[in-house]
């Protein structure tokens, strides 16, 4: 299985190599456009980065459970912000 750090730096590659800025890749993933990523639009994001399908689900509910601040169980793109911005240091 991959590590946090691994799947870390998978995301990141894929936004930085596929997307002139972090905002593209988010409004990319955001398909019904409301300017939030729900949990399906995140795992489209993990499998872009080519996450294994077994642990996208896992991962999309941990990232969710762990940037999302205001409790809707969705990425706005502030907590998108927030969570590339760790994953960039």
């Amino acid at each position: 299985m991959s590590t946090k750090g691994d799947i870390l730096k998978k995301i990141e590659i894929l936004i930085t190599t596929h997307f002139e800025t972090p905002k593209k890749a988010f409004d990319f993933f955001d398909d019904n456009g409301d300017q939030k990523l729900s949990k399906s639009e995140i795992k489209n994001l993990l499998q872009e980065a080519e996450i294994s399908g077994f642990i996208r689900g896992i991962i999309s509910s941990k990232l969710i459970e762990g940037y999302d601040k205001d409790g809707d169980q969705l990425i706005s793109w502030s907590e998108f912000r927030v969570a590339i911005d760790e994953i960039s240091q």
